[in-house]
């Protein structure tokens, strides 16, 4: 009875999240159990490896349910004011928020079995009846199972995401750090160096003959050890330098003398460079990856599968509502920025260059990353 009353009095904007959130739940759901079909319909075959192809798709819906969940408090803030006022600590707060994702994960999870258990029902034709695990005898305990994963994992994302030092109203907010010292710039500059290396190990002469050929799943080619290891290090390495490349970029625009409209843009791209770099990053990977298999398959026709193309697309779709849910929750926190500035008589015009300029740069940040990640891992395929 909490969650609907905290239902009436949500914006578009809440009910959009909530509908993202369910929907993204099911369709991981229905990887789950059509994982769970192709078992039972064929109990020989491989269903440890189909149940880790749901894993990527599992982590991007937790990713996601965590970024909106450490929004929530900032775009709802008169929400968290309301609950402060009736007793409720920051431990009540998170549990909240983590059982309200929990729960609309369910819905959606729910939904997905609905339709599975439907087509069960002698309606699925020729095509979907290995999916479902037609004529098979379906053990009530398998896909209560297997769907109370969704939310789970999207729970407890979301109660990992907002700590329990979260500020509350009426308490000053903690400083933001925009400087990046020289041992985070290490660790993160070494795994690209290194990644480097021993993809270049991996990509020399005669590595195929001495080292260990790797196939690898969906049809995305081979390679070998050495050089998929080394491309995981770059990309890891690459991911981490997202962050500090948004803070030098920002940086770089308010070089010399600058005008109102690169020192508004420098300074707001610094100051958000650590919110947003996480989100990025794992954008920048998500499409780096993406593009990868897409050219991969382009240069193999008829090794395309179905199922990892939709993850991929699910994983995308996840990683970009992140990003637009962390740009939103940027915006509601400079709110005071914003109306201190109009009252000091800045132009709405200036503002919004502001804005696209920040948002130039970092797509700009977006396509070094990515691309250099997309390229490193078209190198390791053959």
């Amino acid at each position: 009875m909490l969650y609907l009353r905290l239902a009436r009095g949500y914006r578009p904007a809440d009910l959009g999240r909530c509908l993202l959130t369910a929907a993204a739940a099911a369709a991981v759901a229905v990887f789950l159990l059509r994982a769970l079909g192709r078992a039972l319909a064929d109990p020989a075959g491989a269903s440890v490896e189909r149940l880790l192809w749901c894993l990527p798709p599992l982590a991007a819906v937790g990713w996601f349910a965590a970024v909106a969940a450490r929004a929530l408090p900032v775009a709802r803030a008169e929400r968290i004011t309301g609950l402060t006022a009736a007793g409720a600590g920051p431990t009540a707060i998170r549990a909240l928020i983590a059982g309200e994702t929990a729960l609309v994960s369910a819905v959606g999870s729910g939904l997905a079995l609905l339709a599975f258990l439907v087509l069960r029902n002698d309606i699925a034709g020729p095509s979907l009846a290995p999916e479902v695990g037609l004529g098979s005898p379906l053990p009530a305990a398998a896909p209560v199972t297997l769907l109370f994963l969704v939310p789970l994992v999207a729970g407890a994302s979301a109660a990992a995401a907002i700590p329990l030092t979260e500020t509350l109203p009426g308490h000053s907010e903690a400083p933001h750090h925009t400087g990046f010292a020289g041992p985070r710039l290490a660790v993160p500059i070494g795994l690209v160096l290194i990644g480097l290396s021993l993809e270049l190990y991996g990509l020399r002469p005669g590595a195929a003959q001495d080292g260990w050929p790797l196939g690898l799943p969906a049809g995305l080619g081979a390679t070998n050890s050495a050089a998929l290891i080394g491309w995981a290090f770059a990309a890891l390495g690459l991911a981490l330098l997202t962050a500090p490349l948004l803070a030098w970029g920002g940086q770089l625009l308010v070089l010399g003398r600058p005008t109102p409209l690169r020192l508004l843009a420098g300074r707001g791209l610094t100051a958000e460079a650590h919110r947003l770099g996480a989100p990025l990053a794992v954008l920048a990977l998500s499409l780096a990856t993406g593009l990868t298999a897409i050219r991969s398959w382009a240069h193999r026709p008829g090794t395309v599968e179905t199922v990892p193309a939709l993850e991929a697309a699910l994983i995308v779709g996840c990683a970009i509502m992140a990003v637009l849910i962390r740009a939103a929750q940027i915006r509601d926190s400079r709110q005071n920025v914003t109306a201190a500035l109009v009252q000091l008589g800045a132009a709405p015009r200036l503002l919004l260059g502001a804005a696209v300029l920040r948002t130039a740069a970092a797509g700009t940040v977006l396509l070094v990353t990515g691309g250099l990640t997309a390229a490193l891992a078209a190198a390791a395929l053959r």
